[in-house]
């Protein structure tokens, strides 16, 4: 039996960031991924200015990730009317980036192994329990696993709540997105980050994220239950391509790298348990994505090292171990989730978009404060949180000033 003080199932951005949280603290962390890396995942590839922040914490270093493409400028065309331009600052760090998941998490587990988290690659989950004293697994080509705690960032279908049993039975995410890697683009598509509010899958949108050397992370997310069903996604790409906006925007040498793939995204901040025991749920296998952006990247982040946290200050008692991390998630991500949910209704329709970005290019103030607050941590649910007015509230530095 192998005895150490967290199991980690799981070492995409979530798992490692608890690793290496735990780590720094002293803890010995085993995390475990059926995966071997460098490996893709179904993603945006999109970085915020949150999910920066803290992989500049974590000590992920952007000059050995091949993909890295710092963001200055954002274009956003809304259902009726011109596209409209809106600037990052430029002189106090990094508030946006594009990666791809590939370069992103083979980069967060050679960051986590250096900090001393064991990571096994290639090994799943077999079976898990806990109990009042912690938790014990049988992982494939390790054998017997006891832990103190254990903390599950095996996605929005995490085998660790089915073994557990507090899966989330009939649950198919909600938000559907659907990704193909490019080459070839051109102008705009090659250097700025793009999204297209199309009239015909509101409040989802078409993106063309750039990647370095004319490439470009593309693809649509629709919300589950809309006009268009799941099974029209692979025809309605077809059509989206075709749109004279969309071709403009690509240039006339694009053509797909990859084949093009689906992904379900759960956003259910707070609709979902958090806990089980002594294992505690992050990033997808929590549902924490951002219910208006399906951005989780930062959300996997940071409640990764919300449960590391939560585990080194109360070791002792699994009880407030729990319910500090699950209060944490709702303090820090329930605001967001109620405010985001609110708008996307407001999204649904063409005029309330068009009418929105109208509002927000009326001048240099509202489009720099419009941007930030896309980009930032969560400053969409201060509204929530009196605690946060305060003067330069979604003015702070981003990261890697250095």
């Amino acid at each position: 039996m192998l005895d150490v003080d967290v199991l980690i199932v799981g070492a995409g951005p979530a798992g490692t960031a608890a690793g290496i949280a735990l780590a720094r603290a002293g803890r010995s962390a085993l995390a475990i991924d059926k995966a071997t890396f460098p490996r893709d995942k179904i993603c945006g590839d999109g970085l915020t200015t949150g999910a920066l922040r803290r992989l500049d914490e974590l000590g992920v270093d952007p000059g050995r990730i091949p993909s890295w493409m710092p963001v200055n400028e954002v274009v956003v065309r809304p259902p009726y009317g011109a596209a409209r331009r809106f600037s990052l600052p430029r002189d106090n760090g990094l508030y946006a980036a594009v990666a791809t998941r590939r370069d992103i998490d083979a980069a967060l587990v050679d960051a986590a192994r250096k900090e001393g988290v064991d990571i096994r690659e290639g090994s799943a989950l077999l079976a898990l329990t806990t109990d009042d004293d912690g938790v014990t697994a049988e992982v494939g080509g390790v054998g017997v696993v006891r832990a103190r705690y254990g903390i599950a960032a095996d996605g929005m279908w995490s085998p660790s709540r089915k073994l557990l049993g507090v899966g989330l039975e009939g649950y198919r995410g909600d938000w559907h997105a659907f990704r193909q890697y490019v080459e070839g683009v051109s102008g705009v598509a090659a250097t700025e980050l793009v999204v297209f509010f199309e009239q015909d899958f509101l409040p989802g949108y078409f993106w063309s994220f750039p990647l370095p050397d004319g490439r470009a992370n593309i693809g649509f997310g629709i919300q589950r239950g809309g006009t268009h069903s799941i099974q029209d996604m692979k025809a309605l790409w077809t059509d989206i391509l075709a749109r004279p906006h969309v071709k403009e925007l690509l240039g006339p040498d694009v053509k797909p790298v990859e084949p093009h793939r689906a992904w379900p995204i759960p956003c259910r901040t707070g609709d979902v348990p958090l806990a089980a025991g002594r294992v505690l749920f992050v990033g997808d296998a929590a549902a924490v994505c951002d219910v208006m952006t399906g951005e989780g990247i930062g959300q996997a982040l940071q409640t990764g090292m919300m449960a590391a946290h939560h585990i080194n200050s109360s070791w002792h008692d699994a009880a407030a171990v729990a319910a500090g991390y699950e209060s944490e998630v709702m303090t820090e991500l329930g605001p967001d989730h109620r405010m985001s949910s609110l708008l996307v209704r407001a999204l649904k329709h063409r005029k309330g978009a068009s009418i929105a970005l109208a509002i927000a290019a009326t001048n240099d103030w509202t489009r720099r404060n419009f941007i930030r607050w896309l980009f930032e941590d969560s400053p969409r649910g201060i509204a929530y949180r009196p605690a946060l007015w305060r003067r330069g509230a979604l003015s702070g530095p981003g990261a890697y000033r250095d």
